[in-house]
């Protein structure tokens, strides 16, 4: 029987070529769709571990720590905390270079001459207070060459303001212009002159005049009285040498709690159920020791002032040994005969 060769046609051969033209390609998407697969399982694998372990984490947290973020966390976070911190520190350094020879320096500095004097006075005015200022020199207030002889027995009077709102403006320069010609002011440079910040002003001055002057006693006075101001230096003269002198014409009175009516203190509620003031003196002529006004001045920064200077001072002295001295003769409202002071 005779052989034959099988013959494959064209078609045939093209029929049975394209499998092995597929194969490659198919095997390469099968590998990498493989690799893909396991590649987003393991990530959804680790998404899966991280979120199981922060859900661990929170709830630990939520059950250590308060749910919500306190004003002391947000300081915290604001840098707020330490800047307050700082702030403390600072105070608490001035206080001590106070306390160890800081005013003797500011003396020396302010051109003192080392003198100590008897008496620095200082009278209140306000922006609007020129007239009162113009009286006050042609009566019982010396000026021009009678204040400097006066500050030569070692009494220093001086009238007391604050600076405007709106520093270098209209106000402050008409009063630096009559400080030139009189020499007779002493400028609070960092006390606002304002009705509503009276308080503040006398917590001011008294840290001012003794950083100023090396005296005795400093005297605050209104500018709604007169003096008699030989029989003001006799009674300091006869006070000489006393520390810790509290003195004025001592009163207490009942607590004004009603806004609106005059007297008025926001802070009523500090003064117990009785609503009734401590005993301080007037605030019209209002006199103290060095010791006294220069624990004013180092404790400046932390002395609550309330509503009135009068009553703020006498909370003052309730902090500190002061000797309450109720001089009849300082109650300028009185009728009495031998009194250094009457209304004006």
């Amino acid at each position: 029987m005779e052989n034959s060769i099988p013959v494959s046609t064209k078609s045939e051969r093209r029929w049975r070529s394209k499998p092995l033209q597929t194969s490659k390609p198919s095997l390469v998407l099968a590998f990498f769709s493989c690799f893909a697969w396991l590649y987003v399982a393991g990530r959804l694998w680790q998404d899966a571990e991280n979120r199981t372990l922060l859900s661990n984490l929170l709830k630990r947290n939520t059950a250590q720590g308060p749910k919500f973020l306190t004003v002391e966390d947000k300081l915290v976070v604001l840098g707020c905390k330490d800047l307050e911190r700082r702030i403390v520190e600072a105070e608490m350094e001035l206080t001590l270079a106070k306390s160890q020879g800081y005013l003797k320096n500011r003396l020396s500095e302010n051109g003192s001459s080392g003198k100590k004097m008897l008496a620095v006075i200082g009278v209140y005015t306000g922006f609007g207070s020129h007239l009162k200022r113009k009286v006050f020199r042609g009566s019982w207030m010396p000026r021009g060459d009678a204040l400097k002889k006066l500050e030569e027995r070692g009494v220093v009077i001086r009238f007391v303001i604050g600076r405007s709102a709106n520093r270098g403006d209209s106000l402050d320069r008409n009063i630096d212009s009559e400080n030139r010609s009189t020499k007779d002011f002493l400028i609070l440079e960092g006390h606002e002159e304002a009705q509503e910040e009276l308080p503040k002003k006398v917590k001011s001055f008294y840290s001012t005049a003794v950083q100023t002057w090396d005296a005795e006693f400093y005297v605050k006075v209104d500018d709604n009285i007169n003096l008699d101001l030989e029989g003001l230096i006799e009674l300091l003269e006869r006070r000489r040498s006393q520390d810790s002198a509290y003195i004025g014409c001592m009163k207490s009175g009942e607590v004004v709690t009603e806004e609106g009516k005059p007297w008025y203190e926001p802070d009523w509620w500090k003064f117990g159920d009785e609503k009734s003031y401590f005993r301080h003196a007037s605030g019209s002529l209002l006199i103290l020791s060095k010791n006294i006004a220069r624990y004013i001045d180092i404790n400046s920064a932390s002395l609550k002032s309330y509503a009135h200077d009068d009553t703020s001072v006498g909370s003052w002295m309730m902090g500190v040994q002061a000797t309450y001295i109720d001089d009849n003769r300082l109650c300028c409202s009185s009728i009495k005969q031998d009194k250094v002071c009457s209304l004006a």
